[in-house]
């Protein structure tokens, strides 16, 4: 593994505006990065990031199978009572799931080390799936890459083949909170990869989600929200007005209830409990005093926080690294933990996807700091012996 310097591509901006990626550019500065681009082996790519990926997804599936026949677990887990079944029965009735993504510390030797899950609400699935590949295309096509230069990237055509085994229906409606450039541009992606699987699709904000008085989702136009897609994490839903009504509504919810139970960090310390010692994993456990200092060697995280808020790291060197945020009203955890590793001036973070249950692709994203945030830049990658 290593990063390679590389000009960019003559008017790359209209490029990737023309992908529906116009959220590149972040308060002046890069989202998208493509000065220079990280170049794996395919043996790094096999062995070390889509077989782990491969491996781990089958714990977690295995963790939900614990969890959902405990209510001691889904206490721990801090999942409010009242949405126990909804829980349990999407499990047990199999309702369908459609991605997710780890984020992993790898160097290009050793194992890959586990950070997280985003199981329910990842973003950056367009800049992975799509920008990035096009960005290769352009760039063989160019002569400024070789022509047998990959990518670990089928995330788009599993993605559409991940929609084509959902069940027939009506409209499948795609929403996420109005507003949000970066969402839109989530939810506007797989509504493409939908339509691509024969599924009609439309877009509606979550705040624009009506609830009639027999207790059902409908569009603006009282039309019935029989499908929909959520770019709307589950720990919310369960403590908003309207989540009162779902476990007896007649919506079908992507992403299942189920995923709650892996898209909150608290499920990092049943992880490593049920595999201790799994090399891809780090010690995890619930921290008792999150009032107290961080130890050395340690990383304490917020069951429920995103791109890196309110994380708090204590190298073994003594460096401590703070990221404030607005999550701090549920329980925390303490990892292991394990460097990102360094190239230049910037450390990267391997994003490694999951459609449905298949290991589908990486995306890299960069940070000058050892936290990775919302604003952390996405560098292409390339897969190339």
């Amino acid at each position: 593994m290593k990063k390679i310097s590389v000009e960019e591509r003559p008017e790359w901006r209209r490029t990737v505006e023309q992908q529906g990626f116009t959220f590149h550019t972040i308060d002046g500065e890069r989202y998208w990065d493509e000065r220079g681009y990280y170049q794996f082996t395919e043996a790094q790519v096999s062995k070390d990031l889509e077989a782990p990926t491969q491996a781990l997804h089958a714990m977690c599936m295995d963790l939900v199978e614990r969890v959902v026949e405990s209510e001691e677990l889904l206490t721990r887990l801090a999942i409010p009572p009242a949405f126990f079944d909804l829980v349990r029965t999407s499990w047990k009735e199999g309702h369908p799931h459609l991605y997710g993504r780890f984020d992993f510390a790898y160097n290009g030797t050793g194992p890959a080390k586990c950070y997280e899950l985003n199981a329910d609400t990842p973003t950056s699935v367009l800049e992975a799936a799509a920008v990035q590949l096009l960005w290769l295309e352009e760039q063989v096509a160019r002569g400024v890459l070789p022509p047998q230069a990959t990518q670990f990237n089928t995330i788009a055509e599993d993605l559409v083949r991940a929609f084509a085994a959902f069940s027939t229906g009506g409209p499948f409606y795609f929403s996420a909170i109005s507003g949000s450039v970066e969402d839109r541009g989530t939810t506007d992606f797989l509504r493409q990869m939908a339509g691509l699987a024969g599924i009609h699709t439309r877009h509606i904000d979550i705040e624009d989600i009506g609830l009639t008085a027999q207790g059902r989702f409908v569009d603006l136009n009282g039309h019935w929200i029989q499908r929909l897609f959520k770019l709307h994490a589950w720990e919310h839903i369960f403590h908003e007005a309207f989540g009162a009504a779902v476990p007896t509504c007649d919506t079908q919810f992507v992403e299942p209830a189920w995923k709650a139970i892996l898209s909150n960090k608290g499920m990092l310390p049943l992880l490593w409990s049920f595999n201790k010692g799994h090399p891809n994993l780090l010690a995890a456990h619930v921290d008792t005093n999150p009032g107290g200092p961080v130890p050395k060697g340690w990383v304490r995280k917020p069951y429920f926080s995103r791109e890196g808020a309110n994380v708090a790291l204590h190298t073994l060197d003594g460096e401590q690294v703070v990221e404030g945020g607005p999550y701090t009203d549920a329980p925390y955890i303490l990892q292991e933990f394990a460097s990102l590793p360094r190239f230049g001036d910037s450390y990267a973070l391997v994003g490694s996807w999951v459609i449905g249950d298949v290991a589908s692709g990486i995306g890299i994203r960069e940070d000058d700091t050892l936290i990775t945030k919302d604003t952390s830049r996405f560098v292409p990658h390339v897969v190339l012996d």
